[in-house]
């Protein structure tokens, strides 16, 4: 943390605050509040939150693209897909003819690959962030997405609910978190672009692990139920930043990419750090 370093509330009156990405261009936070299914932003030089969309099909996680894209995911629409101004496309939305689950976090890698991960909460009976619907394959996997030659492969299958994603800086380390059953982050091998020796890296209490970053010590950012953890590459704990509502997501940015911005329930806040998310390395 920075020194000094407090939490401040920067947006509040969301239901549950997911999906934040900083956007350079625009100097701004995007979110979601998903059960309200709408998007917000939040503008980091007027201090005003603004309702980008409404009526957006229930996104969730979203990351940029290479070129400084948003790439989101939506539960609606059972799909990853691209925002361009405003402007939404498909990017994939099936897997062996059959429809996902509700993808919900998303990263890419180096040389462009999408990677997400496809938990069923937006097709749940309750209807709160998504459509009521059926799991058509069968699981809840992680997958990877190459939109130059269109393959698509399942790289994690060994997960209850995969959530959250993150590449340690090298890229050599896809990291997971589970919302269910062991409710830990787990660690896998990136070899050719396949996942490889699947292992925990830490569990998180108390909840769960959602939406995770790592920054460029390879430190991981786990959120929880009071707090977000962190754990350097060994999986000891490091730090612990309180929040005092349930925390979704985070992702770092401002200026000079050392803000953390935390998604918690009903509001974003926003804590001052004296490191960055990983860069993206040159592709191999």
């Amino acid at each position: 943390m920075a020194a000094g370093a407090v939490l401040e509330k920067l947006s509040t009156g969301t239901e549950w605050a997911e999906g934040p990405v900083w956007l350079p261009r625009t100097r701004r936070v995007r979110w979601s509040d998903i059960p309200g299914d709408r998007i917000l932003e939040w503008d980091a030089g007027s201090g005003e939150t603004t309702v980008y969309g409404t009526g957006v099909e229930f996104t969730n996680g979203r990351t940029l693209d290479l070129d400084g894209h948003v790439v989101q995911c939506s539960h609606g629409r059972r799909r990853v897909e691209r925002d361009v101004d405003g402007v939404v496309t498909p990017i994939v939305d099936r897997y062996e003819g059959r429809r996902f689950n509700s993808p919900n976090d998303v990263v890419v890698a180096s040389d462009g690959s999408v990677w997400f991960t496809d938990p069923p909460y937006g097709i749940q009976a309750s209807g709160r962030e998504g459509h009521p619907g059926e799991q058509e394959y069968g699981g809840c996997h992680v997958f990877r997405y190459d939109e130059r030659t269109g393959e698509l492969r399942a790289v994690v299958t060994d997960m209850v609910h995969p959530n959250g994603l993150a590449f340690s800086p090298d890229e050599s380390v896809l990291y997971v978190s589970d919302t269910s059953g062991p409710r830990s982050v787990r660690a896998y091998d990136v070899v050719d672009g396949r996942c490889e020796n699947g292992r925990e890296f830490v569990t998180v209490r108390p909840g769960a692990p959602d939406g995770i970053r790592v920054d460029v010590a390879g430190r991981v950012w786990a959120s929880s139920a009071d707090s977000v953890q962190v754990f350097a590459p060994d999986s000891e704990q490091v730090a612990v930043v309180p929040v005092p509502e349930t925390v979704a997501n985070l992702c770092f940015g401002g200026d000079g990419g050392t803000e953390l911005f935390v998604t918690a329930t009903t509001s974003l806040y926003r804590i001052r750090t004296t490191t960055r998310q990983a860069d993206r390395p040159a592709p191999r």
